[in-house]
């Protein structure tokens, strides 16, 4: 304090007149009396006194230092005059770095009585505060360098201070990851029973590892500025947040990382390479010979269940025999997987949590799942079938769980959900031996019934591919307004249907007019009569 007002006389006796760049100096002299006095107040502060006097401090902080900001910016900036006070600056922020110090260790005193969750956060927290003193003290130093003092002592002690705090927080953020992994497993067993206490815990824990990993990402930007090797912090912050910023794409930093890997894999070679190269070989023979049993499970399957006498449907014979070669492959994919060192409780246990999870997001094709075993199990159709389903008609070509796929008449290939297909009428039209055609001629009044009658029996009954069972109907059915119908319906097997249609239709158009038998058109006759 008698410093400043030792400084501040020699400053008015030099300048009798109080200039502008002096009235800044009065200003800053002030500025650095109160900071002083607040600092003081602060170490018998309690409560939320504390707080408030600590926010006090932040303003006249950074008042003071854009006060000696806006000095350093002029051209005619006086170092003799600008390097006390600086200096002065940098010895209160080594306070208030002292007064957080204190506080950290008081919380760090209280862990242990069953609250320590809330108060590693305050520790996360006051961090970051910390972090903040340290970039005023780094540009603080920056400004004594441009200014020509020797802050080559000064930058050393803060590096290291950075460096401790960095590895520190190195620590810290990998101790929260593994927290978070075991908190998040424990909510997903719980499930729906999770309680609101493990998920305030996780909401805690992620708030630290932010906390940390912002404090580290801080650290190393001061430290890369102090020219320390930042490679190994970076590589930290890197496996936590996976962004890749201006530090990963730096070729010294991916340098780094990949000189880190590799050393990490070569070591590893050397150490355990015999048995690595033992396993390797045991998972490729266990996956080999698995391969060769779901080949020979899927044969067996087909053959027992083609052979079976509940007489399966192709579509289920398809997928009984695919489900078994999956079902050995997955069994010989777990235990080679278990030969490399992986544990299957909890990869099974895993699998079970992806599968819930998955079954919400995916509702609709799980939907299709059930329809496509309802198929299944009663068999409305098979492959080959022609049938007439959600709105399309063709040839059932293949069916999984989830679609079936139906190539159209004129060769059209379409995969249709399966919940459209059950969920709706379905026409198998080649389900039964034989299909009826119905068929509709007619006659002029003036023509002989029953030589049209015997016409339309002959041709039916010449055309091979009409069945004699069910027999073949033709019968005068209507007496219509220009003609007299005849229904002509023969019973043919289903793939015949449309070439009996057509050779029917030409064959009574051709007798006809050779019999002179006419097919009428609609015609009305006007008559006009006079008054």
């Amino acid at each position: 304090m008698l410093r400043q007002f030792i400084l501040a006389a020699a400053l008015m006796v030099a300048v009798p007149a109080l200039s502008e760049e002096a009235h800044e100096l009065q200003t800053l002299q002030q500025l650095q009396q109160g900071l002083s006095q607040s600092i003081q107040e602060l170490q018998q502060a309690k409560g939320e006194l504390k707080a408030v006097t600590e926010y006090h401090i932040k303003q006249q902080t950074q008042a003071l230092r854009d006060e000696l900001k806006s000095l350093m910016d002029e051209d005619n900036a006086s170092t003799a005059q600008l390097l006390p006070l600086i200096d002065q600056q940098q010895k209160q922020l080594q306070a208030f770095d002292r007064y957080f110090d204190k506080e950290l260790a008081a919380i760090a005193q209280q862990l242990g009585q069953g609250n320590d969750a809330k108060l590693m956060l305050a520790i996360s927290r006051r961090g970051l505060e910390k972090d903040a003193i340290f970039r005023d003290q780094l540009e603080l130093l920056q400004w004594e360098q441009s200014l020509g003092a020797d802050t080559s002592k000064s930058r050393e002690q803060l590096k290291q201070q950075l460096l401790t705090r960095a590895q520190r927080l190195q620590s810290l953020i990998s101790y929260n990851q593994q927290q978070i992994t075991q908190q998040n497993n424990e909510i997903s067993v719980a499930g729906a029973d999770a309680s609101n206490e493990q998920k305030a815990a996780l909401a805690q824990l992620k708030e630290r590892l932010n906390n940390n990993s912002d404090g580290l990402r801080s650290d190393i930007a001061m430290l890369d500025e102090l020219d320390a090797d930042t490679a190994e912090l970076k590589q930290t912050l890197f496996s936590v947040s996976g962004n890749i910023t201006q530090d990963v794409l730096n070729v010294g930093f991916i340098s780094n990382l990949f000189q880190h890997w590799l050393e990490t894999a070569e070591s590893k070679l050397i150490d355990g390479g015999p048995g690595i190269a033992f396993k390797l070989l045991i998972f490729l023979l266990i996956l080999f010979c698995a391969h060769l049993l779901a080949r020979l499970a899927e044969r067996l399957v087909r053959k027992a269940v083609g052979t079976s006498k509940l007489n399966f449907s192709m579509l289920l014979q398809d997928f009984f025999t695919g489900l078994s070669g999956k079902v050995v492959m997955t069994l010989g994919l777990l235990i080679a997987l278990s030969q490399l060192g992986f544990e299957l409780g909890p990869l099974l246990a895993g699998f079970g949590i992806a599968g819930v999870i998955i079954g919400f997001a995916l509702q609709d094709t799980l939907s299709n799942f059930a329809s496509g075993m309802m198929i299944l199990i009663y068999r409305p159709f098979d492959v080959g079938d022609l049938i007439v389903a959600a709105g399309v008609t063709g040839r059932v070509s293949h069916m999984s769980l989830v679609s079936t796929t139906i190539k159209t008449l004129d060769n059209q290939r379409l995969i249709v959900p399966n919940n459209k297909i059950w969920g709706d009428t379905i026409n198998n039209i080649t389900a039964e031996q034989y299909r009826r055609i119905d068929m509709t001629f007619g006659i002029s009044y003036s023509d002989d019934i029953e030589q049209a009658e015997n016409v339309l029996k002959q041709i039916v009954k010449n055309h091979p591919k009409v069945l004699t069972f069910p027999e073949s109907n033709v019968r005068l059915h209507l007496l219509n307004e220009s003609s007299v119908d005849f229904i002509v319906r023969p019973w043919v097997a289903p793939d015949d249907y449309w070439e009996v249609y057509w050779d029917i239709t030409r064959a009574v158009k051709m007798r006809f007019d050779q019999e002179g038998i006419s097919i009428p058109f609609p015609q009305r006759d006007v008559h006009f009569y006079r008054g």
